[in-house]
Parts: structure tokens; C-alpha cells; sequence
């Protein structure tokens, strides 16, 4: 990595990405040269801890991004939206965790170890793929690569991290309600969410009867993979888990493949770590996802419903806060520096 420092700003600071992003930046050793962290009028004045320092959060304005060479969005594609362009026309290279630019065709949208290739072709905007997006096909990219992927069927077990550090809040909140026999009011979620489950929080199509972001994971696949023959059908839950999402994963191949070739493939994936023990009937957990980058990879077997031996079934885990935003977010920093695009 270049002996180069970087100003960095990080945008929604205080939010709980926010907080991942200073973490990893930390914990990765990033050459910093400096660290600006940004929120609303609301948190401005605010100090948070990096380096053993304290740093005092600053009010997000037009002005704000003044000798910045990365700027990390997490706020929301509302501020992404407006104050990104800002941010590029002040020099800096924007890295963005919302939905604003994803699907804009000029704008690169990158899982580090699927398509940094990609990454030079930025006009100063670089956009984060969804969270469940970037869990379920991180593994599947180099299934991909010996025996194309035709088609995914994706079931997800969604965390409260990734409705934000209030949503984690309201499942603590109900849950201690609940085993107390009080009663609770959610107001961040619409659904009660101690002991129960519900389709996920976005706007349902009314056409296709899909919700948002489950159209997410199937155009963002066909982005990433470079690939718009690929189908993708999701189903899209939230479950009262704290931390790290999970996801059940079916794909068709070209061509048979067998449970022994996928976990060969997967042993020497990058960004992958194979918990797949029958034995002890130990698989990829939440809890064990939490906090850490790789993307846990398990239960995986043949699909018993496809005779022509093409398809396999598989469960995945991974930290919604981490390689499903914030570090997903540093790591194309990284390749950025390490390739010389910044």
C-alpha cells in the first residue's frame, strides 16, 4: 500500500455504519491524514472517539468537503443524493453505502473481490451494493467463474443493524418489554419485532409483487456480475437478530456440479470462510458472523428437487455493518490506493 496519506470524511458519522466506518479505518490501519467526521445539524458537537483521540463531529454543508481526498456516505440516499456531486466537484472520490447511484450505469458499483476492475471508471462517485447483495454473491462469485450461475433463489434472514442503530434499539427495547409482560409501541419498524418476523420493511411493488429491496438483489447481482442473463428471485425477511445477516441461497449452474467441487471452490474464495460441519451440525450463525469480514459459508448440498444435478443449496452469514457496508466500503478505498487510482 502507498506510504501516501488521505483526508478522509466520513458522512452520517454517528449512525451505526458511521461508527463501523471509524472502526475499520482504525483497525485497518488506513493512512489517514486527516479525519473529518460529518453528521446533521442534530449531532454537530458531538465527539466520538478514533485513534485514542477525541473528534468532534461536524455539520454537514456545502462547504464541508474542502481538501478531502475520500469521502464514505452512510447518511441516507436523500443527503447521498445531494451532497455526493458536491463532494466530487471538490476533488474528493465519493464511496457511497445507499441506493442513490447503484443502478446508475455511470456509476461503478463494486464488491472488491467480484469487479475492481471496474473501479477506474468512476467519475468521482463509487457506490456500496446493497448489504444482502454483497453477503449472497461474495461467495457465489467464484462458484460463478468455473460453472456459470444461471440462476439464484435467494431467501433472506435480515438483521436489525441493517434498518440502522434505532431499528437494533426497538428489538432490545420490545424484547426487554415482552419478557417484562409491558407494553411497547414500535415506531421505527412497522411490525412488532420481539419474537416475531415480518416481510421486509421496503415499498412492495404492486406489479410484481417484489419489494425493494428485493429488486435490489437481483439488478445489483446482474450489475456486479456483469451478467443481465442471470435470474435472480429474492424473498426478503426481517428477523429479531440483532446483527448479521443470513441468507438461504439455491443456484442453478450450467453444468452439474456437485457439494464437493463448491466447497473446494469456496475454501480458497477470498473474503470466504467455510463453517460447514454435518457432524456437529454447526453451519453459518449470526453470532458468529458478527463482527468479523468474511462471509460465512455452510450447510451446502446438492438441491435435492433438481434431478439434472446443476443445482445446490447453501446458507450464508455475514456482519451487515462490515463486509455488508463499512468494510466492503474501505476495502474499495484500499484497492483504489494499493492500484494507484487515487
Amino acid at each position: 500500500m502507498s506510504k501516501k496519506l488521505y483526508a478522509v470524511a466520513v458522512v452520517g458519522a454517528t449512525g451505526a455504519v458511521g461508527v463501523e466506518f471509524l472502526r475499520c479505518l482504525e483497525g485497518r490501519h488506513f493512512p489517514l491524514s486527516e479525519m473529518r467526521l460529518l453528521a446533521s445539524s442534530r449531532s454537530a458537537g458531538k465527539k466520538m472517539s478514533f485513534k485514542g483521540k477525541s473528534l468532534v463531529v461536524q455539520e454537514l454543508t456545502d462547504q464541508s468537503f474542502k481538501g478531502i481526498d475520500i469521502a464514505f456516505f452512510s447518511a441516507g440516499g436523500s443527503i447521498s443524493k445531494k451532497y455526493a456531486s458536491i463532494a466530487a466537484k471538490a476533488g474528493a472520490v465519493v464511496i457511497d453505502n445507499s441506493s442513490a447511484f447503484r443502478m446508475d450505469p455511470t456509476v461503478p458499483l463494486i464488491i472488491p473481490e467480484i469487479n475492481p476492475v471496474a473501479i477506474p471508471g468512476h467519475k468521482g462517485i463509487i457506490a456500496n451494493p446493497n448489504c444482502s447483495t454483497i453477503i449472497a454473491i461474495t461467495p457465489l462469485w467464484p462458484v460463478h467463474q468455473k460453472n456459470r450461475i444461471h440462476r439464484l433463489i435467494a431467501s433472506t434472514y435480515q438483521a436489525a443493524s441493517g434498518a440502522g442503530a434505532a431499528a437494533m434499539a426497538e428489538l432490545e427495547e420490545s424484547t426487554r418489554a415482552h419478557l417484562e409482560n409491558r407494553p411497547y409501541k414500535n415506531t421505527v419498524l412497522p411490525h412488532p419485532y420481539a419474537f416475531n418476523l415480518f416481510s421486509h420493511n421496503s415499498k412492495v411493488d404492486p406489479v410484481s409483487g417484489y419489494n425493494e429491496e428485493e429488486i435490489k438483489m437481483a439488478k445489483e447481482t446482474q450489475k456486479i456480475f456483469a451478467d443481465d442473463k442471470i435470474r435472480v428471485s429474492a424473498t426478503c425477511v426481517r428477523v429479531p437478530v440483532l446483527r448479521a445477516h443470513s441468507e438461504a441461497l439455491t443456484i442453478e449452474c450450467e453444468k452439474p456440479i456437485t457439494p464437493k467441487e463448491v466447497r473446494d471452490i469456496l475454501k480458497k474464495a477470498p473474503g470466504v470462510k467455510l463453517v460447514d460441519d454435518p457432524e456437529k451440525n454447526y453451519f453459518p450463525m449470526p453470532k458468529d458472523a458478527s463482527g468479523q469480514g468474511d462471509v460465512l459459508v455452510g450447510r451446502i448440498r446438492q438441491d435435492a428437487s433438481d434431478p439434472s444435478g446443476k443445482s445446490i443449496v447453501l446458507f450464508v452469514a455475514g456482519d451487515q455493518l462490515l463486509k455488508g457496508a463499512a468494510l466492503n466500503a474501505v476495502q474499495i478505498a484500499e484497492v483504489m490506493i494499493e492500484k494507484g487510482y487515487i
